[in-house]
């Protein structure tokens, strides 16, 4: 599975999180410990803001251990708001369209997991995005799809409940066309000003989850595993969360994927529209 850190708070460099910890998502790109896969060669990327709405993003296919242009990136560039990712693949081929974070607009997103038996119901899943976004479909992974689908359930005017919807639609579709585990989900998102994490699964394996405060930065890092060794106070997310971090700090509500009656869907699909 892949591994991602988020960051929410006073501006810092990017390698205060990507490369400069004892155990930086770099480092877990070639030693991961808390999940199946140790190693995550199949790509990665980073999303931030700074003076746009629109985050800055940049990915590559190549181990991020061996991108001396990512090293320097992130020892450039400050952000009071971003997300890392480093990628493991589920099936889909190794490209720089399937490397997490995905964007729309404002929207960036990423996500670790797998939707169970994505390979037998793709063509399925890509159905759920409606032709009003369907341009915005560049790669083949299931994160994409869910991203998209989550736009279109009204992910920016209701973050928790658009994703929940989402999620539940590709998860029906697993249980009747795919295979067990039928879902299991971390993801990180953010539309410039809030980072949103969600810790889920249809099983009793959710992938890991944390956050931290720290003092020293005035910031609050999200993570798939703690980035130094020796630190206890690292907070585990529990499994069937919902988190909004903000200027205001924590909250944390429960995420209860429940598919929505087709109403409700073109309403979502409206209010979409409207936005643009």
């Amino acid at each position: 599975m892949c591994r991602w850190a988020a960051y929410i708070g006073q501006p810092i460099f990017l390698e205060d999180i990507v490369s400069r910890p004892g155990h930086s998502l770099i480092h877990q790109s070639q030693c991961a410990t808390q999940c199946h896969t140790a190693i995550n060669a199949d790509g990665f990327g980073i999303a931030w803001y700074g003076e746009k709405p629109e985050p800055g993003l940049y990915r590559d296919a190549m181990p991020a251990w061996s991108d001396q242009n990512l090293r320097s990136l992130t020892a450039s560039v400050k952000s009071g708001l971003f997300l890392a990712h480093v990628r493991a693949s589920t099936g889909t081929a190794s490209s720089r369209n399937n490397c997490h974070p995905f964007t729309y607009g404002r929207w960036s997103f990423m996500h670790n997991g797998q939707v169970g038996g994505y390979d037998c119901f793709r063509r399925s899943a890509e159905m759920l995005i409606p032709d009003s976004l369907y341009a915005q479909r560049k790669g083949a992974t299931d994160s994409e799809a869910l991203f998209l689908v989550a736009i279109a359930e009204g992910l920016e005017q209701d973050p928790k409940g658009a994703l929940e919807r989402a999620a539940a639609r590709l998860e029906a579709l697993a249980r009747e066309k795919g295979c067990a585990p039928y879902m299991r989900l971390t993801a990180a998102f953010s539309d410039g000003e809030r980072l949103y994490a969600v810790r889920y699964a249809s099983d009793e394996h959710a992938p890991t989850l944390y956050h931290r405060w720290s003092e020293t930065r005035s910031g609050r890092a999200v993570v798939s595993e703690p980035l130094e060794d020796g630190e206890g106070d690292w907070d585990e997310i529990p499994p069937g969360s919902f988190c909004t971090f903000d200027a205001a700090g924590l909250t944390i509500e429960p995420f209860c994927p429940v598919r929505q009656p087709e109403r409700h869907l073109r309403e979502s699909l409206a209010r979409s529209a409207a936005a643009r």
